[in-house]
């Protein structure tokens, strides 16, 4: 049966989001050395990135300097895509659409495929986020049971112990499985209900890959005096350690214990606005810390993100307050946890949606 589109209800004449975007453009907007260092940062940390993988060329017959050099990559590739080439998916982390189109290719250099990932993300999660069977950066795999009308599995009592053993191969998984099922998956694959993918992409898929591997392992295999087995284990390192810094910014802003995961109604009519399903079933963590902040961009305000996804993240810890002002005013609540906090609540989300019908089902907002 084919699933009806989710369609939300006209924000009223009154409402807090047609109040808050005037106040945003009027108050923060208008700051535009803000816009200059969206682009400095996003400068700033290419160069960083490949900065570090040729002091490998230069200094990894070391092997710590090996190990280190490779790691710090790492950190910067899910600083990089957290922060810049998120902000280019939107359209915004340059003035210019060339240069965002241009710079979100940089995951194809990190071995993803931009054209799939920008289609999930905008297609699918922004608009319908947490929304049962059409949120796909939500539902990441059968593996996890965070969903509650997913199927409730032996293996799921467990998956609040075995994902945390997981979760620091999610960059791996990322590039060696989940592509693959966008690309390729017949069984339901939600992406398929909303885009056809060129041919030419599954070319590109391969063909990054294929290079990114390349640039990562023989290069450096053949420049160093390093056996194989060292190149391998320092990639190795780097990508454990880059999923453990990108996974918080993934279980973090939307999936915890609380959290709302309607389903649409058979007709698909929501029975909210898209602006207040947005701030009910998004959150944001350490949105007080400037380090958070800069490492994980429009993460740490999230929920400024979801309302404003078209402007850079730079801009949102001015919006943030004027969020708080105005869910305070309407009553609505706004949530922001520490990290390690909203971390643990995840968790506790997997222990509850593992063991029993998950309590948090909900048919509508």
């Amino acid at each position: 049966m084919e699933l009806a589109k989710p369609i939300f209800e006209k924000e009223p004449e009154d409402g807090f989001y047609k109040r808050l975007k005037t106040e945003v453009q009027e108050s923060v907007l208008n700051r535009v050395s803000l816009r200059k260092q969206s682009e400095y940062k996003a400068i700033g940390l290419f160069l960083a990135y490949w900065m570090f993988y040729i002091l490998i060329l230069v200094f990894g017959n070391n092997i710590l300097s090996l190990f280190g050099c490779y790691i710090l990559m790492g950190v910067t590739m899910i600083v990089l895509f957290v922060n810049s080439i998120h902000d280019a998916a939107h359209q915004c982390a340059f003035r210019r659409k060339k240069l965002n189109n241009w710079y979100v290719k940089n995951l194809e250099l990190f071995g993803g495929n931009s054209f799939i990932w920008v289609k999930r993300h905008n297609l699918l999660h922004h608009p319908y986020a947490n929304i049962q069977d059409w949120d796909i950066d939500v539902k990441q795999s059968k593996l996890v049971r965070i969903f509650p009308n997913n199927v409730l599995e032996h293996y799921h009592r467990y998956q609040h112990i075995y994902m945390f053993f997981l979760y620091p191969f999610y960059t791996i998984n990322w590039l060696f499985v989940r592509d693959f099922k966008d690309f390729f998956g017949k069984k339901d694959n939600i992406l398929k209900r909303v885009i056809d993918i060129p041919r030419k992409e599954s070319y590109s898929l391969f063909a990054f890959k294929a290079f990114n591997l390349f640039y990562l392992w023989l290069i450096p295999y053949w420049v160093l005096e390093q056996s194989f087995a060292n190149i391998f284990g320092a990639w190795l390192v780097m990508h454990l350690v880059a999923s453990m810094v990108g996974v918080v910014a993934l279980v973090s802003t939307h999936a915890d214990e609380h959290a709302a995961f309607p389903e649409a109604p058979t007709d698909g009519k929501m029975q909210v606005s898209w602006a207040m399903h947005q701030i009910m079933v998004t959150k944001d963590f350490s949105a007080d810390s400037k380090i958070a902040t800069f490492m994980y961009g429009g993460f740490t305000h999230h929920v400024a993100h979801h309302l404003f996804p078209n402007i850079p993240h730079i801009y949102y810890p001015y919006i943030t307050p004027i969020i708080q002002r105005y869910a305070k005013e309407y009553g609505i609540t706004y949530k922001s946890y520490p990290a390690i906090g909203a971390i643990h609540s995840h968790f506790m989300l997997l222990k509850n949606s593992g063991i029993q019908e998950n309590v948090f089902r909900v048919g509508e907002l």
